[in-house]
């Protein structure tokens, strides 16, 4: 199932968090922010958010997530699970793409802060684009459109501070991977792509190669494209670069794609006499 019907699924199913209240166009957003402290948002002409806080009288001024007529709608979500709604302003950008902005009430300065996230430069989306908010795993999933292709990055919170927990790397080995394995494809498929899953430090716990048009599950481990080995001997390498091995598959054997590198494709393959066996295949030689 493609990332936009997974989406569609969990709002049926009611899993993903339901906004608390979404303006219309006329009338100004209301709720609560934290206990005693209410909220009143607007989005203004020049495309920022007009904000007044009460009982303070406190008026600020945040930027917006504006589209091409300074337009965007408001609503107050619990985007960090804590149980108290975020002001979030979402504006539709380019033909599908949706940007959005989100600002969380800081008790300590009596303002609100932009939620920002720890990607160390994996991200694909840029920011959290097309945010989904799923309550169930407590995973936040951005999704944009560059091109013919939809990307997808989730995150989670290590307390109060967001990083990126999966993200995809779309692969473009072209026909070399294909004069090395085979393996089933629909019509339903994208390309294949590796998702990783980072640890709030941003150190990779996990990856495996699958369909770059459908997020695995969150929470669950990741499973790697089955294939099938298509030449006689199909050398195994210990890392990406290696010069020798001793260690090989032949024709007709069954392995799991985890990842690539400069053209190294992961493999896993179940040896009935020796068990799991891992390595890398160098598939431009």
């Amino acid at each position: 199932m493609r990332h936009r019907d997974t989406v569609m699924g969990l709002l049926l199913a009611g899993l993903l968090a339901p906004q608390a209240q979404a303006a219309d166009s006329a009338a100004p957003l209301r709720f609560e922010a934290a206990p005693g402290v209410h909220v009143q948002a607007e989005a203004t002409e020049d495309g920022s958010i007009a904000v007044l806080l009460s009982p303070s009288g406190r008026r600020l001024t945040l930027p917006g997530a504006a589209d091409a007529e300074g337009n965007s709608r408001l609503s107050a979500e619990d985007v960090d699970f804590d149980g108290r709604p975020e002001l979030v302003a979402r504006a539709s950008v380019g033909m599908v793409n949706e940007a959005v902005a989100v600002y969380r009430f800081d008790p300590a300065s009596g303002g609100f802060r932009a939620l920002e996230a720890e990607t160390h430069g994996r991200d694909n989306c840029g920011s959290l684009m097309g945010l989904t908010v799923d309550a169930a795993t407590r995973t936040l999933t951005s999704s944009c459109r560059s091109g013919p292709m939809w990307y997808t990055d989730q995150y989670r919170f290590a307390g109060t501070k967001l990083y990126l927990y999966r993200s995809e790397d779309v692969l473009r080995l072209g026909d070399a991977l294909d004069a090395a394995l085979q393996w089933e494809q629909t019509d339903e498929q994208g390309p294949l792509a590796v998702w990783r899953t980072h640890d709030a430090a941003g150190r990779v716990l996990e990856s495996a190669i699958g369909d770059g048009l459908s997020a695995p599950a969150s929470g669950e481990p990741l499973r790697g494209q089955q294939a099938t080995v298509l030449p006689a001997r199909l050398f195994l390498f210990d890392r990406p670069g290696a010069a020798s091995t001793k260690r090989y598959l032949v024709q007709g054997d069954r392995v799991e794609m985890l990842d690539e590198q400069d053209g190294w494709v992961k493999l896993r393959y179940r040896n009935p006499k020796q068990g799991v066996v891992e390595g890398w295949i160098n598939v431009n030689d």
